[in-house]
């Protein structure tokens, strides 16, 4: 307020020299004009009414130029005045200026007094313009976070309890084969994680987060609803093997059913999965070091719910499917669904809302082609070619805009203008296929650094995928009685993990980071390489222990002339352990890497490629044991992989070489991967400058580029 108070004050003496020289001009003109007509009189008192509309117009817009400088331009434009517009302009593209002056305030008694003159003045326009600085404290922070992680919590108890017994159901319900339940499987998992690609373009060129999220939320209760009616109802299914040895294969249109189901749900997680954790990260200035550490804690918290949601499909959910019925283990996920959308919807009012901005997908391919075809120019050593770099389009462009990089220069032709018909008569670009701002140009570049490190996350997942499937089956081959008459069911396992991650994060978050704080009086939060680097080898040491662990159980199973080794299946608690805390580091650090390491408008790609990294590590994963095994049937005397029997196999010598891609991963990570990664906790970190084109800096948690001293000349 008080720099609106000095601003009035330079407003009203404008106004009163204005009004002096209207009045010296009218004196004048009428000591001189004495026998003139009535007409020239009224031409001198309607000069007079202009200058003085001017004045107050100009000082209407000027407050609404302090609270919303769009509102105040629309309205200097729209004015029918050629004065108005021209001065208001003027007040409106002297920003700088203005705020020095704004600088110097007044007592704060003339400060109420002159504000609501201010405010008076432009009464007759705030019916019609929103104040746009008390919105950003109504909306977003942890008020929002509770409605969409509770959203999550409840799509991922639904969602988790089909993955994880979709197999099973498969195979009892539907009389499927082994290979028909892979291919399923398989098939329905890569088009879940694909989609996750489409709905990142849904919501970065048309329907925002929010509806993208509201109708994945819909689309995924209509498929738990169809898989809980085909369930329900026998004539959906075949009938029930009953011992014969040719069991009843399912019809089309019984297949049609399911396969609608699963596709909605796949439809419903591409809406999902890479809009919550974006729309999440909108909920918090990251311009601030208060908004930069309530982000990093939204992400353990996000994954700590996520894990307590794991925990709970694996259990209570999938044991009424299993033994109590398919109907209701359905009903249970689709009422969460339901559920789920509801809690959603009630935080309407809360949340930050950010307008989508265009598609990246479609910009990055123009981009290419705009390079392309300037593939011939030849960009020299000091080179001044001006590049095309308009405003950027939001409510703080400043913050949003990418500093110009060094790296990857080959793309900076897509954005140089070698050719002034390149532009049409605004200073805008006539065919984008040709000509492309900077700022879509660093964002392709902003992609591009972050592949090496989602490269490694995918050989990281990889290795840590093989717990939950062979280790379960070496839970079958193990002891899993407690007592003698209480068996714990393999699956089970798969809790281990879920449990360390949730108390890890709890550690994290409530005893160590305040911890630190009270000896060190700063937030010391572990880095993203730290956790990446800590995960990549809490993984490898799973992998050894494994192991061990499979080469003990082996040995005692054969000098038993067991099946099941009578070693306890506690005996496989450090792998899954370790395991865990590798998701806890790892896991984590790269959702937030992601995350962060992009800019706003790309959020929601990086999401998806979370969860298409998870995807590719499925199937590169398979590839990789179909390899071995066939390798090893073929030239080894005993195959490392095959059958239904581990003690016919070596899987320990496997695991040896799952950790050997580890070490490699992990070595690949240290000397080159982890370059491309910027510790955004650090709080006295404005703008990261790197030297080395093989990194990257940037400005804020929502900027990436590497910043140089180039010129880069604006056209508008």
């Amino acid at each position: 307020m008080k720099r609106l108070n000095t601003f009035v004050d330079v407003q009203h003496n404008e106004e009163d020299d204005e009004d002096d020289e209207a009045e010296g001009e009218f004196d004048e003109t009428k000591e001189e004009s004495d026998n003139k007509d009535e007409n020239d009189i009224d031409d001198a008192e309607d000069e007079k009414k202009e200058n003085e509309h001017l004045t107050e117009t100009t000082k209407v817009v000027t407050c609404l130029y302090i609270r919303n400088s769009s509102h105040a331009l629309a309205l200097a434009e729209s004015h029918s005045h050629a004065m108005v517009h021209v001065k208001c302009t003027q007040i409106l593209t002297s920003r700088d200026t203005l705020h020095t002056t704004l600088q110097s305030s007044a007592k704060s008694s003339e400060t109420e007094a002159e504000s609501k003159l201010c405010m008076e003045d432009s009464s007759h326009s705030s019916s019609v313009v929103e104040d746009p600085l008390s919105s950003p404290a109504r909306r977003g922070g942890w008020r929002a976070i509770m409605f969409i992680i509770g959203n999550e919590t409840f799509e991922k108890v639904a969602s988790m309890s089909l993955i994880s017994n979709i197999s099973v159901y498969l195979k009892t319900e539907y009389n499927m084969g082994g290979v028909s339940v892979v291919n399923v499987v398989n098939i329905w998992s890569g088009f879940s994680n694909i989609t996750g690609v489409a709905g990142a373009y849904i919501a970065d060129a048309c329907l925002g987060k929010f509806l993208t999220l509201l109708f994945g939320s819909i689309a995924s209760f209509l498929g738990m609803a169809m898989m809980t009616l085909a369930s329900a109802v026998p004539r959906f299914r075949p009938s029930a093997c009953k011992g014969e040895s040719n069991c009843p294969q399912p019809q089309g249109w019984q297949l049609a059913i399911l396969f609608a189901g699963l596709g909605m749900l796949s439809i419903g997680a591409g809406g999902i999965r890479p809009c919550n954790i974006s729309f999440g990260a909108d909920q918090f200035d990251t311009s601030t070091k208060k908004g930069r550490q309530q982000l990093a804690t939204f992400f353990n918290w996000w994954y700590f719910f996520f894990t307590v949601a794991l925990v709970v499909a694996l259990t209570a959910v999938v044991y009424v499917q299993t033994n109590i019925s398919w109907a209701v283990g359905f009903a249970i996920p689709a009422a969460c669904l339901a559920l789920s959308t509801i809690i959603f919807l009630i935080g309407y009012n809360t949340y930050n809302y950010v307008k989508p901005q265009g598609s990246i997908f479609v910009d990055m391919v123009k981009v290419i082609a705009a390079a392309s075809k300037k593939r011939h120019f030849t960009i020299t050593p000091g080179w001044d070619y001006p590049l095309y770099n308009p405003p950027v389009a939001g409510s703080d462009p400043s913050a949003m805009e990418l500093p110009h990089s060094e790296w990857f220069k080959f793309l900076d032709k897509a954005s140089i203008i070698t050719d002034p018909s390149e532009l049409d008569n605004h200073g805008m670009a006539k065919n984008s296929w040709r000509l492309c701002s900077l700022q879509t140009v660093e964002q392709l570049k902003c992609l591009l650094a972050v592949l090496p490190v989602w490269g490694s996350a995918i050989v990281y997942s990889i290795v840590l995928e093989q717990c939950s499937t062979f280790g379960i089956l070496q839970a079958i081959q193990m002891s899993n009685s407690i007592g003698s008459h209480f068996k714990i069911p393999a699956g089970w396992m798969n809790l281990v993990p879920m449990l360390v991650v949730a108390v890890w994060i709890f550690i994290y978050e409530c005893i160590y980071i305040p911890l630190a704080r009270k000896i060190t009086k700063q937030d010391k939060r572990l880095t993203i390489q730290q956790r990446l680097g800590t995960g990549f080898v809490m993984s490898i040491l799973s992998m050894l222990a494994s192991g061990i662990v499979e080469k003990k159980r082996r040995d005692s199973a054969l000098n038993h002339g067991l099946f099941a080794s009578p070693y306890s299946l506690a005996l496989l608690l450090p792998q899954f352990v370790l395991a865990g805390l590798a998701q806890a580091f790892a896991s984590v650090a790269l959702m937030e890497f992601l995350t962060t390491q992009m800019p706003e408008s790309m959020r929601t790609v990086a999401g998806a490629l979370f969860f298409l990294a998870l995807s590719t590590a499925g199937y590169l994963g398979s590839l990789l044991v179909t390899i071995i095994q066939n390798v090893t049937e073929k030239f080894g005397k005993t195959p490392w992989l095959g059958g239904s029997d581990l003690n016919k196999n070596k899987l320990d010598l496997y695991y040896y070489v799952i950790a050997t891609l580890g070490v490699v991963n992990l070595l690949y990570f240290l000397f080159f991967a982890s370059r491309y990664v910027i510790n955004n906790s650090d709080e006295n970190r404005t703008e990261v400058r790197l030297e080395r084109p093989g990194a990257r800096g940037s400005r804020s948690t929502s900027q990436c580029g590497l910043a140089d001293e180039e010129k880069v000349v604006g056209i508008a």
